[in-house]
């Protein structure tokens, strides 16, 4: 397995051992996730009682970690407005802060809401424009909350139109190494910074296998890595099969993460994700991980 100098890490009061990989569970509070469908959508008010139970649900099966996603990033997706976002995250991360000991992370590239969750108690951002949007670079650092930094070629909108590399994993690593020395000059220690290859945002199926099977090139950046192919275009376009259907092809893409030095895995099927990662650095460690 590749080696990464992290162990204990910090997230807001809540600390995890990342010598092992750690399982982060998707709690997404959007009407248009393009795996789920919105399922957390009572026509357009969110639940936010099911919400909770679903945080619940992975937590019991062995998530370590909640991602709330307020925002689609799917391709295509449109922006939501600020207000509208912390609308749909603010009250799951309170109750689910109140009711469950997990690291509550908070997918989002909004300043207001890097500020508010704060507040409430979140324990990461997870910012799929790499602290880009103005003023998220300086609401993070005034959070004082660790960050995971992605690399995206484009936006939302227009990622998928023509993603185009000479090199998708030296230039990954070229933009993830740019974007550290900036978050770190702004004033967040290295320590609290972890980076996500950005499996799927801007990059075809091409540049997606090369970067998860190469992805151990990132292990020297001397962070922690996030992976996250979950139910993800690059599964379909491989196995031709829906979102729904993806849980093996899933998997095959996590024991890969794993072995190649990911410390992170952020997953829609937390149970059978956590027993894949469990037996996958049993064979790698050659002993049993508890």
């Amino acid at each position: 397995m590749s080696k990464i100098d992290v162990s204990l890490f910090e997230f807001a009061g809540r600390t995890l051992d990342l010598s092992h990989t750690q399982v982060m569970g998707i709690l997404n509070v959007t009407p248009d996730s393009f795996s789920d469908g919105g399922h957390l959508y009572e026509s357009e008010a969110l639940s936010f009682d099911r919400a909770l139970r679903h945080a619940e649900l992975m937590v019991t099966a062995g998530a370590t970690l909640i991602d709330i996603g307020g925002e689609s990033t799917r391709p295509g997706a449109a922006e939501v407005s600020e207000q509208q976002e912390m609308d749909r995250v603010l009250p799951v991360l309170e109750r689910i802060n109140n009711a469950l000991d997990v690291v509550v992370s908070i997918d989002t590239s909004s300043p207001a809401l890097i500020r508010e969750s704060a507040k409430l108690g979140a324990g990461l951002i997870n910012d799929v424009r790499s602290l880009g949007r103005e003023g998220a670079l300086q609401a993070a650092v005034e959070s004082g909350l660790p960050v995971c930094l992605m690399h995206m070629q484009g936006s939302p909108a227009t990622m998928q139109r023509r993603p185009n590399y000479s090199d998708v994993v030296a230039e990954v690593k070229d933009f993830l190494a740019q974007q550290l020395r900036r978050t770190i000059a702004a004033g967040i220690p290295k320590e609290k910074l972890m980076i996500d290859p950005g499996f799927g945002f801007g990059k075809t199926l091409e540049h997606n296998l090369q970067l998860l099977n190469r992805m151990d090139q990132l292990v020297d950046l001397g962070v922690p890595i996030l992976s996250g192919t979950s139910r993800k275009t690059m599964v379909g376009q491989v196995l031709d099969r829906e979102p729904q259907e993806r849980l093996i092809g899933s998997l095959s893409t996590v024991a890969i993460a794993v072995e190649r030095g990911a410390r992170i895995i952020r997953v829609h099927d937390v149970a059978e994700t956590v027993d894949m990662v469990r037996m996958t650095e049993a064979i790698l460690n050659e002993r049993v991980v508890c």
